[in-house]
């Protein structure tokens, strides 16, 4: 499991805005992003990047999952994992009942 991310969401939100201001007055897309981590302590470059990224899938305007379908997609993982594992233990109810039926009963 993916451990939480030390940044608050409207940091992210500010880096990714501050990019893309900035980036007319670099060469590169990377410098930009340089200049952004440096100037908002962020620990790398690549984190910024990560988010510029997504940023663009969300908006989209790349091609990828989106925030809200890894979401969706992570919920119904979840879901299926305990039908799953609801399924295996009224199956084994289930050999148990049966079980219990073939068994020759004695009455008093």
């Amino acid at each position: 499991m993916a451990r939480p991310s030390p940044y608050p969401l409207e940091l992210r939100r500010r880096a990714v805005r501050m990019v893309a201001e900035v980036r007319p007055e670099y060469d590169t897309e990377w410098a930009a992003m340089k200049a952004v981590a440096q100037k908002l302590g962020i620990g790398t470059t690549e984190t910024l990047r990560k988010w510029v990224r997504q940023d663009q899938i969300d908006a989209g305007t790349r091609p990828g999952t989106t925030t809200e379908e890894s979401a969706e997609l992570k919920r119904l993982k979840k879901e299926n994992a305990e039908l799953k594992r609801a399924n295996e233990i009224l199956k084994a109810a289930a050999s148990f009942f049966a079980a219990e039926l073939d068994r020759p009963h004695t009455r008093s």
